[in-house]
């Protein structure tokens, strides 16, 4: 089974800048978006042969989650049931047969560290809600979760240590998070490779430079990390500032 998650910053412009032709291209099994920046009727987007599920944040062109999958999955749950934390469309999980399929964009603490308490809040709430899935079946989240885990996971660590998106809090909720029984899948097959990151900032030519930050994941829950059998991260793949991630597993 193929597994594909991008973070499009905005599927609308990611759309006039190749999305189809990557998505026809790759042929996932279930390709997962965050950051779709729409409301419902803004864009009608034809994918032959898949299921399509949208969040949409209450707020106009603002965050945003869809998964699109080839089988129809038993059942869909839109957000983790806390009203204030689906106000912003961040969280689908579709059930199938034997694992739940979650995808996330996890809350930016923003400039000057803003929402950091309420990324804190959301963090506890998050893996609260993956652990009432995991107590039934396996579970696999993947999606932008806005943090490079250790200093390996982005260029430049020392002058980002207080940074949103690397700091000790959000790091030690990651910690903390796969201490509750998940992988990461990347890091399991690869765990000293250097300069793959999954995330580049607009400014200071930081994509050419390889400046990146890797904050998009797959996890699974520890019972089935023996059946992932590859991740990837597909840097080459333009038309958004994060690229493309993969898992490939057999379940």
């Amino acid at each position: 089974m193929k597994l594909i998650s991008w973070n499009v910053n905005g599927i609308r412009a990611c759309v006039t800048k190749g999305f189809l032709d990557y998505f026809k291209e790759e042929d996932a099994d279930i390709f997962c978006i965050q950051e779709s920046k729409m409301q419902e009727g803004q864009l009608d987007l034809e994918l032959e042969g898949y299921y399509q599920y949208w969040n949409y944040a209450k707020k106009k062109g603002y965050s945003g989650t869809a998964i699109f999958t080839k089988k129809e999955p038993i059942s869909v749950n839109y957000g983790i049931g806390i009203e204030e934390h689906d106000q912003e469309g961040r969280v689908i999980t579709l059930e199938f047969d034997n694992f739940y399929m979650v995808t996330v964009y996890t809350p930016n603490s923003q400039n000057e560290l803003a929402r950091l308490d309420y990324r804190m809040t959301w963090e506890d709430a998050f893996k609260d809600y993956l652990n009432s899935l995991k107590a039934n079946k396996p579970v696999i989240v993947c999606g932008d979760m806005n943090v490079a885990h250790k200093e390996i996971d982005l260029k430049n660590p020392k002058t980002n240590r207080r940074n949103a998106g690397f700091t000790d809090e959000e790091r030690g909720k990651f910690t903390d998070l796969l201490a509750q029984g998940y992988v990461d899948t990347f890091r399991h097959f690869y765990p000293d490779m250097e300069n793959i990151y999954s995330w580049w900032s607009y400014r200071f030519k930081a994509r050419e430079k390889n400046a990146g930050w890797r904050i998009d994941y797959f996890l699974v829950s520890d019972n089935i990390a023996d059946k992932c059998l590859d991740a990837k991260i597909h840097t080459q793949v333009l038309g958004s500032d994060h690229c493309p991630v993969e898992l490939t597993i057999e379940l």
